[in-house]
């Protein structure tokens, strides 16, 4: 059973469908040449060769996402609580957040978190999304556009 299933991991790590989708001429061509004569070998060095520049992007991203997040804790430090630190911590993990989530996260009190992530809001690091009261979600949207930017792929 693969880990994701089995909740060790939330998500994939690599996505290789990005990398055949960039490369499908190459994708085809070596389906066709495992079919129609057998070369396994030229199929497995460019299945290997996704892995890897797959890989490289995923560490790449982390590393933007990690630096982010380092940059926001120094902002955040010396503010008496650790609370708005633990969180820009933590939408390394999900951009998205709520304070009810966030409370229940931390294992503080929903109002603790309603300050942490105001002070987050304040920082820039979090902004609203849609115009809800109640159960308001507020988005890192410069993690979110380190995730969803295009996987930076050369074959």
């Amino acid at each position: 059973m693969p880990l994701v299933e089995r909740g060790i991991l939330p998500t994939p790590l690599l996505y290789l469908s990005a990398f055949f989708e960039a490369t499908r001429r190459d994708y085809y061509d070596r389906l066709i040449a495992v079919t129609e004569r057998g070369e396994w070998e030229a199929w497995l060095l460019y299945f290997l060769n996704g892995i890897a520049r797959q890989s490289e992007d995923a560490v790449d991203r982390a590393m933007r996402i990690t630096a982010l997040v380092d940059q926001w804790q120094g902002r955040l430090a010396g503010i008496g609580t650790k609370a708005p630190s633990l969180l820009a911590e933590r939408l390394a993990a999900n951009p998205y957040l709520t304070a009810k989530v966030a409370a229940q996260n931390l294992g503080v009190a929903f109002a603790t978190a309603d300050r942490a992530i105001r002070r987050l809001v304040e920082e820039g690091i979090v902004t609203p999304v849609g115009d809800a009261r109640r159960g308001r979600v507020y988005c890192a949207k410069e993690i979110l556009a380190i995730l969803e930017e295009p996987a930076k792929l050369t074959p």
